[in-house]
């Protein structure tokens, strides 16, 4: 009896943790052997630190460009309303956040401009066991990029 307790009381938490959506808090490293990345040039980040709570995401990527590294944090809602925030080269991107309706993935839609044109990266985030992943593309006039990241807890 208390073994059909406790499945139940599992699945109950499960179906309860499913239903506010996924907990991506804490600290993520890049594993490039389970990821596929471009090989000219990737967009993935060597580290993502997620701190979400309640209706607020907040979203640090440290990664390297150029041999430079840098930090970028975007300050989301899980509301799916448009949050600014601060672009590559200090362009203003604006971003949606949402959650599937199944809530087994968020994803985040961001538009900035660049030179002479618009740039659209689309990420979704989920979960494959223990390692987070994100799938990205990105569409701009300079051409179309996909990438899978996957990342390890640290």
């Amino acid at each position: 009896m208390k073994k059909i307790l406790f499945i139940f009381a599992t699945l109950l938490f499960s179906a309860a943790a499913v239903a506010q959506g996924l907990n991506f808090n804490g600290s993520w490293k890049l594993n490039n052997e389970k990821s596929k990345l471009n090989a000219e040039f990737s967009f993935a980040p060597k580290e993502v630190i997620i701190t979400q709570a309640g209706n607020d995401l907040t979203v640090e990527k440290h990664s390297s460009f150029q041999d430079q590294e840098f930090v970028t944090t975007d300050k989301l809602t899980l509301d799916g309303k448009e949050c600014t925030n601060t672009g590559f080269q200090d362009t203003q991107k604006k971003s949606t956040c949402t959650w599937s309706d199944d809530k087994a993935s968020l994803k985040i839609v961001s538009k900035m401009s660049i030179g002479d044109g618009d740039m659209t990266i689309t990420e979704v985030y989920k979960m494959d066991g223990s390692n987070m992943v994100i799938e990205s593309s990105a569409s701009s006039s300079y051409g179309d990029m996909n990438e899978t990241m996957v990342y390890d807890k640290k």
